[in-house]
């Protein structure tokens, strides 16, 4: 009996012990980017090819305290950037983010106006002001009409046709795109596929041949037997989970609300749910228009469209 349990106890070891060394963090973890980005040759390889130079012709990357002002709900919402100045003066923010937040674009522009304006203090002349890039790593699709993994985007001059400035730039590149055909700059996509990495094996094939991303892994092996660092990667992972799941309930939850308040507002102008249901289905089908569907339910255009997105989002 004995012998059985020391035998049980040696097998549980010895799985314990391969899942200790498959282990590996995931970059598009926003904790661990952020720890990937403290080493200056990592930073330097990135840098240079969202600038499109050789990395040789970046002299220095500063990591610098974040100066902007982040509130502690932000980083449960998946928010961790890394502020970094080069030497010749322009800044560059640069962030992954998890999954999308209420008003993004509002909140992309408002930081890097934020970063452009804090870099003189009353008084100081205009000359001084530095280009500043924001870039934004996405682990989740903000354009799913197109099939640009990554985007420049300037100030443009509608009348003249050309960039007005270029003090300004937004980075944005959207990780999952890369499991469709993406298009996109290929050194760029080569950091993308090492961020969207899963495992060891994957991880280590995209960084094969990059002296950068290679540093980068290596990194990563040293970081994922580091137990401190594991158990604060651990609690960020998780706190992510746990938001994530949060937030996918609040959103069902308000469907079905949504849905059944469509359904009450349609019986009180005396439809059944099943006239509705029907009217939805015709209009699908093209079989009505948009205009007749609602007129035929006794609803506004905009009514009747919400209630069809609503009662298609509770089918999903």
């Amino acid at each position: 009996m004995r012998k059985i349990k020391r035998k049980r106890k040696t097998q549980n070891k010895k799985r314990q012990t391969a899942r200790n060394e498959d282990f590996i963090m995931k970059p598009s973890v926003d904790w661990c980017f952020k720890e990937l980005m403290r080493n200056p040759k990592t930073r330097k390889g990135f840098i240079a090819v969202l600038l499109q130079v050789k990395p040789e012709e970046i002299d220095e990357t500063i990591l610098l305290e974040n100066e902007l002002p982040k509130e502690a709900e932000e980083e449960k919402q998946g928010i961790l950037d890394v502020h970094v100045c080069l030497a010749d003066g322009v800044q560059i923010d640069i962030e992954m983010q998890v999954f999308y937040v209420e008003y993004w674009d509002e909140r992309l522009l408002f930081y890097l106006s934020k970063m452009y304006a804090g870099q003189i203090k009353a008084g100081e002349s205009y000359r001084i002001l530095k280009k500043c890039i924001q870039v934004s790593v996405l682990n989740f699709e903000r354009f799913p009409d197109d099939d640009f993994c990554y985007r420049t985007v300037h100030f443009w001059d509608e009348m003249a046709g050309k960039k007005y400035t270029d003090k300004l730039e937004i980075q944005i590149l959207e990780l999952p795109k890369l499991q469709k055909k993406a298009s996109g700059p290929e050194d760029v996509m080569e950091w993308m596929r090492f961020f969207r990495g899963q495992n060891k094996e994957e991880l280590k094939e995209v960084a094969k041949g990059n002296e950068y991303l290679e540093g980068a892994y290596e990194d990563l092996v040293k970081m994922s037997l580091d137990e401190k660092k594991r158990l604060q990667y651990e609690a960020r992972e998780k706190a992510i989970l746990d938001y994530r799941s949060n937030m996918e309930g609040a959103e069902k939850r308000g469907f079905q609300r949504g849905v059944k308040r469509g359904i009450t507002q349609g019986i009180e102008r005396g439809m059944t749910q099943g006239e509705q249901s029907t009217l939805i289905r015709l209009y699908r089908k093209n079989r009505l228009t948009l205009e007749e569907a609602a007129e035929e339910a006794k609803m506004t255009v905009e009514e009747f469209r919400k209630l069809a997105e609503l009662e298609e989002h509770s089918m999903e």
